[in-house]
This record gives C-alpha cells, sequence and structure tokens, in this order.
C-alpha cells in the first residue's frame, strides 16, 4: 500500500521521515535511497502483530498543512503482509489429486502445506 512520507532535512543530518497516516511511525536514513527500506522497517517495528493498521490518505490531504511546509513528500511502498505476520486458519477445497501434489512438493523442499502456499501467494501476487 502507497502511503504518503514526510521527509526532511536540516543542515548536517540524515534525512528524517514521518508518516501522517501512522502517528508516532519515524525514521531516518543518510541516503535518500535509503528511506523505502527504513520507512519499511519502522512500520514493522511500530505495529508487530497490529490487525488494524491505518489505511493510506490521498497525499493531496497533507500537501497544504502547515506542519509540513519545511520538507517534501515521499509515495513509499509499505508491505502490510511483514506487519501482521500472526497466522489465521482458513477452510479452502482443492481437488484432492492436487493436495496430494502440493504435500509431496512441500515435503521435498522441506515446508509445510500452508508455508508453500503462503509463498506460493506470495510470488503470484508479486508477478
Amino acid at each position: 500500500m502507497l502511503y504518503p512520507l514526510y521527509v526532511w532535512k536540516d543542515a548536517n543530518s540524515a534525512y528524517g521521515a514521518a508518516f501522517p497516516d501512522l502517528p508516532g511511525v519515524n525514521t531516518a536514513a543518510d541516503d535518500l535511497h535509503d528511506l523505502n527500506k527504513a520507512a519499511q522497517e519502522a512500520v514493522e517495528t511500530m505495529y508487530e502483530g497490529e490487525a488494524n493498521i491505518p489505511a493510506a490518505s490521498d497525499i493531496g490531504k497533507w500537501m497544504s498543512d502547515p506542519d509540513y511546509a519545511d520538507g517534501f513528500w515521499m509515495l513509499v511502498e509499505i508491505d502490510l503482509s511483514k506487519v501482521n505476520t500472526k497466522p489465521v486458519r482458513l477452510n479452502i477445497s482443492l481437488p484432492e489429486s492436487l493436495l496430494r501434489d502440493i504435500d509431496r512438493y512441500a515435503k521435498s523442499r522441506h515446508l509445510t502445506r500452508s508455508g508453500f502456499l503462503a509463498q506460493a501467494a506470495m510470488k503470484a501476487m508479486a508477478e
């Protein structure tokens, strides 16, 4: 999910950054290119195990806010699947032969059925 990230830089300091949609989530990086990774880590740390993470707002909501006048804005992709990692039990239906193939494949790679299905889903969504 793309979150607006407010960024500023004072003389002789790292880039500071804050998420207006995620109060209390602040981060910093010496190099601007490192802010994406630092932002992801800050969100993961602040919301570890949380189920209710505030949704991202439109960046336009913040652009005229005087509290954010001395810096600039970035849109940062935050992978919320890395934040709320609590397993959830679900009931699905698959053809029996497919389930056998999944179990055989997962076992050959030292994975559980759930682990394999989770990896397969993440790979499919990344494409």
